[in-house]
């Protein structure tokens, strides 16, 4: 983990951005729900409203996450970002359920749409900021590895998308005069955003639940390990679980019985070291253990055998 100063500063600015773009976006999908009188573009600015509420809810995981270990939380706060992350499919969600909830209505009781085009130019203008804005956090979240990044810009990319879905509908109104297909298509957004929060909250869930880490990142520690075996070293009981961009591992080592406390403490180090540099982010533990020695492999499980 970074330290907080090279960590800290450019994960909230990054969540101010996402807070400032909400703001403007929510103010132009207002404008242009006011002119056009579309549902579906109010449909669009009920969901920049959740944008807000979610990327205010990432600034505050991203400041939490950067508090150093204490007594209380001895592993650090890194799992705060899988609430974050929660959050913002949650938000989606909901999102989805508003969308649909101003849809049916207008769909049972259409209305004619008003000065559709300036309407359409400022949803636009909108769209392509959260667009910008996404781009932006996907590439920080892929370089700081950050789920609340991530959430926050697969978010975003949702509200792009029901832009985009909003306008074919107003489009498809002005060609066919058919004004059901204003709200149809705010419906069907909200269908299509549903799996993107689904997704979100069970990545979440998962992590809360001490998720391994990845089959490959697994296998590049067991390649480290097995290259120790020339050495008489084998190793059992290879434990992992992650915590948003920490990495935890356990894993214990069998050593001939016949060696000193120091020649296997200097080679758990030599091992641990060489983990953490294939592994940014990563802790691994290791516990020694003689191979000569049957009660060694009573503890492959994390149940100890009787």
């Amino acid at each position: 983990m970074s330290k907080p100063s090279e960590h800290e500063i450019p994960l909230t600015q990054f969540a101010w951005l996402s807070i400032a773009a909400a703001i403007v976006t929510i103010s132009m999908k207002a404008a242009a729900y006011y002119l056009t009188s579309s549902v579906g573009l109010l449909s669009d600015a009920l969901e920049s409203t959740v944008n807000l509420a979610a990327a205010i809810v990432a600034l505050i995981a991203l400041r939490t996450v950067t508090r150093p270990a204490d007594d209380e939380f001895a592993f650090g706060y890194a799992k705060v970002e899988y609430f974050a992350s929660g959050f913002e499919g949650g938000m989606i969600l909901l999102a989805a359920v508003a969308i649909a909830i101003t849809a049916v209505p207008r769909l049972v009781h259409p209305a004619e749409l008003e000065r559709v085009g300036l309407g359409l130019a400022i949803s636009v203008g909108a769209s392509l900021i959260n667009l910008a804005v996404a781009l932006i956090l996907r590439r920080a979240a892929k370089r700081y590895s950050s789920i609340t990044l991530d959430a926050d810009a697969r978010h975003l990319m949702t509200d792009v998308w029901t832009t985009a879905g909003v306008l074919v509908g107003i489009a498809l109104v002005g060609v066919t005069g058919y004004l059901p297909l204003d709200p149809l298509v705010a419906i069907l957004v909200a269908i299509n955003i549903v799996y993107t929060g689904y997704r979100l909250m069970v990545r979440s869930g998962r992590g809360l639940m001490d998720q391994a880490l990845p089959s490959e990142e697994m296998a590049a520690v067991r390649s480290i390990l097995d290259s120790y075996q020339a050495r008489g070293v084998t190793y059992h009981a290879l434990r992992s679980r992650q915590a948003a961009a920490r990495r935890f591992l356990v894993a214990h080592l069998l050593v001939p019985g016949n060696w000193t406390i120091r020649h296997g403490h200097k080679l758990a180090e030599e091992i641990e070291k060489e983990v953490a540099g294939a592994l940014p982010n990563s802790n691994i533990v290791t516990h020694l253990e003689p191979a000569d020695d049957p009660t060694s492999m009573l503890d492959v499980q994390i149940e100890r055998g009787a």
